[in-house]
């Protein structure tokens, strides 16, 4: 099984720890600038890191709700259904140092693949990590479809498990800032 790996975000302004398998999605297809995505090599699953504006007219566990939603919202969800909403602790974050708020939330939403009609339940686990002295409320997403029958998980390809929920809090706890200059002028 290959190692989870440190891996450049946002041209070199952060680093996080990838898990194992991820693919990134800009070499797939055009990402929008605050974002990167990457997918699993087997599966459906995807992890998200946005750069957001701040949202500043909602605070605490609202605001990770209000995020939630908004995904929601852009992805044309059918319904959004919050199952639990809890405080990250900031000294288990590598940007503890600017992060003045962070929460996870986990939940569902019914939505369509492109070009499908039907939709699926989706899970998702986010986390918002607030820097206001930034103007940026940062986003890490992991998305977990349900297993597609017509997936490449046989016997073959059992080397590459799904990510796993460890996976995702090692993304967000071993998230770096190196260079604030991506905020722009401070």
């Amino acid at each position: 099984m290959e190692p989870s790996r440190d891996y450049p975000l946002f041209g070199g302004a952060f680093s996080a720890t990838l898990p194992p398998g991820a693919i990134d999605v800009s070499d797939l297809r055009p990402v929008p600038d605050n974002q990167e995505v990457f997918c699993h090599r087997m599966t459906d699953q995807s992890l998200i890191v946005e750069l957001l504006e701040l949202q500043a007219h909602v605070q605490g566990e609202e605001a990770a709700r209000y995020h939630f939603e908004d995904v929601g919202g852009v992805q044309g969800a059918r319904t959004v259904q919050v199952e639990a909403v809890q405080p990250l602790l900031l000294e288990n974050l590598a940007l503890r140092g600017c992060c003045e708020e962070a929460w996870v939330l986990s939940g569902k939403q019914q939505v369509a693949k492109e070009n499908q009609q039907v939709a699926k339940d989706v899970t998702l686990h986010q986390a918002l990590l607030r820097l206001p002295q930034y103007q940026t409320d940062l986003l890490l997403t992991f998305n977990q479809p349900p297993p597609d029958s017509r997936s490449s998980l046989g016997p073959e390809n059992l080397s590459l498990p799904p990510w796993s929920l460890g996976d995702f809090e090692q993304l967000v706890t071993s998230l770096t800032l190196h260079n604030p200059n991506i905020f722009g002028p401070q």
